[in-house]
């Protein structure tokens, strides 16, 4: 990821500098690719103004804040951005078009109901087919954990397989990696 850290009409300040670029590396896990972002600090009269832009996989974010404190106009700044990137990425779960680039594979769920649970051979009572798109762990964690549903297949990145990671009864989250 790369920062860019501006400051315009105020002296250079190491310690808001190693905050800002802090807080903008914890964006990195709700995008893909390379990253960029460009921090400008402005500050005029009682005015004090961060505006970042991200620049990630062809997607360019934008927010601005002015409050009477760098640090606290940062904070608000990145919370608008931290939204608007939530948003995107549910937008494009919803479309079915996320994801990072790659092969993505087809792979089919049969549903079974709870009445054909008690009969001595089950049927198959729905289909529904899905994608499975490449991701890391860590990325399929943060999908999951924004839906609703109780597991995700996906292609682990690293090693090219079909997981699955699932919501335990704990609410934390399982992983099913085959060898």
């Amino acid at each position: 990821m790369q920062i860019q850290v501006t400051f315009r009409h105020t002296e250079p300040s190491e310690a808001l500098k190693e905050y800002a670029q802090e807080k903008v590396e914890k964006l990195k896990k709700y995008l893909d690719g390379p990253v960029e972002a460009v921090i400008t600090f402005t500050v005029e009269k009682h005015r004090h103004e961060a505006d970042v832009t991200i620049l990630a996989s062809g997607l360019k974010i934008h927010g601005s804040e002015t409050t009477g404190d760098l640090f606290s106009s940062m904070d608000l700044v990145l919370d608008k951005i931290e939204k608007q990137v939530k948003r995107y990425r549910e937008k494009l779960k919803n479309l079915g078009k996320g994801g990072r680039k790659g092969s993505e594979r087809p792979f089919k769920v049969d549903v079974f109901e709870a009445e054909s649970v008690v009969d001595p051979e089950p049927r198959i009572i729905e289909t529904t087919k899905l994608t499975a798109k490449p991701m890391d762990v860590d990325e399929a964690a943060m999908q999951l954990d924004l839906s609703e549903d109780e597991f995700l297949v996906f292609i682990n990145a690293r090693n090219e397989m079909l997981n699955v990671i699932y919501r335990r009864a704990d609410g934390n989250f399982g992983l099913i990696e085959p060898q």
